[in-house]
C-alpha cells in the first residue's frame, strides 16, 4: 500500500414525482457544468451502520447534499432505443451499451490529497493522515448499500481516505471511489446522493497525536458528492464541537477543500 499516511478507519454509517424532479435538476446541473444543492429533509429516522472505535450510530440533525459532476456523458456514444420505432414494427429494443474497463492506476496518495489548502476566505485545511485502502467495499469503511452498489457495477480499482482539519479544528474526511466503469460512478453517486439522510461512507477517528478528539455518535455532520469521468469523490465535514447547526456554513466551510480535491482528480484523470 504504497505512500499512505496513517490514519484510523471508523465505520459509520419515492415519489415518483420526487424522484423525476431530482433527475430533471441533476441533468440540468450536469449539462451547464454547475453545482446543485438541495435542502436538507427534516430531521428524522434513517438507516445506519454500527462503527468500531465504541461509536455505535452517527446521527446528524441535517444534511445538506452538493452533486456535480463532470466529463463527458458516461453512455455518450449509446444511442437510446427508440420505443415507438420497436413498438410499431416489433423490434426488440436496442440493448444498452457494453461497459468500457478503465483499470488506470489510481492517482498517487499526495497528487491527490495535498498536505495543505488554502481557501479564499484565508481558512486553512491541514492533512492529518492520508491512505490508500485494499478494496472499495470494506466493511469498516463504507456501508452495505454502498458496497451493494458498487458491486452491483463494473467493480472499483480502489479507494483512497484523507483526514484533515481546519483553524478552528472542524473535521473534514475525503474519500474518493475510483470506479472501472465511469458508468458506475454517476449511478453510484446519484443513488447515494438521493438518500439524504443514510450516510454509506465512513467518518474516520482523528488519527493519534492529533489532539482532536473523536466527536460523539449524535454529532452534525454534512456530506457532499462530485464525480469526474470515473472517480468518485465524497466529502464529509462535522464541526470541532460536534454540534448539529450551521450546516450551511459548514458545508461552505467545507468547499475549498472538496473543490482542491476534486481539481486535483479532474486533472489526473483528464476531465478537468
Amino acid at each position: 500500500m504504497p505512500n499512505n499516511h496513517d490514519i484510523p478507519t471508523g465505520r459509520n454509517g419515492r415519489d415518483d414525482d420526487e424522484w423525476n424532479d431530482f433527475v430533471r435538476r441533476f441533468e440540468e446541473d450536469r449539462a451547464d457544468g454547475t453545482e446543485g444543492s438541495t435542502p436538507p429533509p427534516a430531521p428524522g429516522p434513517r438507516r445506519a451502520w454500527p462503527r468500531n472505535l465504541a461509536l455505535a450510530l452517527l446521527a446528524a440533525g441535517a444534511t445538506f447534499v452538493v452533486l456535480k459532476f463532470t466529463g463527458s456523458s458516461p453512455y455518450e456514444g449509446a444511442a437510446a432505443p427508440d420505443r415507438a420505432a420497436s413498438a410499431h414494427s416489433g423490434a426488440a429494443p436496442a440493448a444498452p451499451a457494453a461497459a468500457v474497463l478503465d483499470a488506470r492506476p489510481m492517482a498517487p496518495l499526495d497528487e491527490l490529497f495535498p498536505a495543505e489548502v488554502k481557501g479564499a476566505s484565508g481558512a486553512t485545511f491541514t492533512r492529518l493522515g492520508s491512505k490508500a485502502l485494499e478494496s472499495c467495499t470494506e466493511p469498516d469503511s463504507v456501508g452495505p448499500r454502498l458496497a451493494a452498489l458498487i458491486e452491483d457495477g463494473a467493480g472499483c480499482v480502489g479507494e483512497q481516505i484523507a483526514f484533515y482539519k481546519d483553524d478552528r479544528n472542524n473535521q473534514f474526511n475525503m474519500a474518493v471511489f475510483t470506479m472501472k466503469d465511469q458508468r458506475d460512478s454517476l449511478r453510484v453517486m446519484t443513488e447515494l446522493a438521493m438518500a439524504f439522510d443514510d450516510y454509506q461512507v465512513a467518518v474516520q477517528a482523528p488519527p493519534a497525536g492529533s489532539g482532536l478528539p473523536a466527536l460523539p455518535a449524535d454529532s452534525g455532520l454534512v456530506q457532499a458528492f462530485t464525480g469526474h469521468g470515473r472517480v468518485m469523490v465524497v466529502s464529509l465535514a462535522q464541526w470541532s464541537d460536534g454540534r448539529t447547526a450551521d450546516f450551511q456554513r459548514l458545508t461552505d466551510g467545507m468547499a475549498p477543500l472538496r473543490d482542491e480535491v476534486s481539481r486535483r482528480v479532474a486533472a489526473h484523470e483528464g476531465t478537468g
